[in-house]
C-alpha cells in the first residue's frame, strides 16, 4: 500500500513540473516584412517564437508580385504561402480571425509593421488570446507595440540578405 501511495505522489509531482507549453497561431505579412531591404529570415522568427511556444499554425501571405524564391523560401521553412491578387491586408486580417477562434490556439502571433492590423490584436486580447507583435523599424507601429502582450523586435541585417 505503502509503494502505491508513493507512486501516485511521485506521479503527481513530475505532472506539476511539466509546463504546459502554449501553442501559437503565426501569420506573417510578407510585403510588409519579407522585404530585401529588412533581411529578415523566417528562421530568425521562428527561433524568437520558440521562448513563448510552439508554432501550430504558420501562414505566410503574399501578393501575386512574390517571387518564386520566395515562395519556395516559404516552403521549404514549413510555412503555409497564401498568395492573394492585390493588397494582402483583408487576407491577413481573415487568417488571424481564424485563429482567434481556434480553441486550440493560445497565442496570437503577428509579423506586420502596419497600425491598421491593431483591432485584430484587441480582438484577440478580448477573446483571451496572449499577443505577439514581430516588427521592424522603421514604421514598426507604436499603438501596435503598446496594444501587444509581447513585442519582438527583428534587426534590420547590416547587408540586407533577404528573400
Amino acid at each position: 500500500m505503502k509503494r502505491v501511495i508513493s507512486k501516485i505522489l511521485k506521479k503527481e509531482k513530475e505532472k506539476e513540473e511539466e509546463v504546459e507549453e502554449k501553442t501559437i497561431g503565426l501569420i506573417i505579412d510578407g510585403p510588409n516584412i519579407l522585404r530585401k531591404e529588412f533581411g529578415i529570415k523566417l528562421e530568425d522568427i521562428k527561433k524568437a517564437l520558440e521562448k513563448i511556444g510552439k508554432i501550430r499554425v504558420a501562414k505566410v501571405v503574399l501578393n501575386q508580385y512574390a517571387p518564386q524564391g520566395l515562395i519556395e523560401a516559404v516552403v521549404n521553412q514549413g510555412f503555409e504561402p497564401i498568395i492573394v491578387a492585390g493588397d494582402t491586408d483583408v487576407r491577413v486580417a481573415i487568417e488571424a480571425m481564424e485563429l482567434i477562434y481556434n480553441t486550440d490556439v493560445d497565442v496570437i502571433a503577428l509579423a506586420t509593421r502596419d497600425a491598421d492590423f491593431l483591432p485584430l490584436i484587441s480582438e484577440a486580447k478580448r477573446k483571451g488570446k496572449e499577443t505577439v507583435v514581430i516588427g521592424v523599424e522603421p514604421g514598426f507601429s507604436v499603438a501596435l507595440q503598446n496594444a501587444a502582450d509581447y513585442i519582438i523586435k527583428m534587426e534590420k541585417k547590416k547587408e540586407a540578405e533577404g528573400y
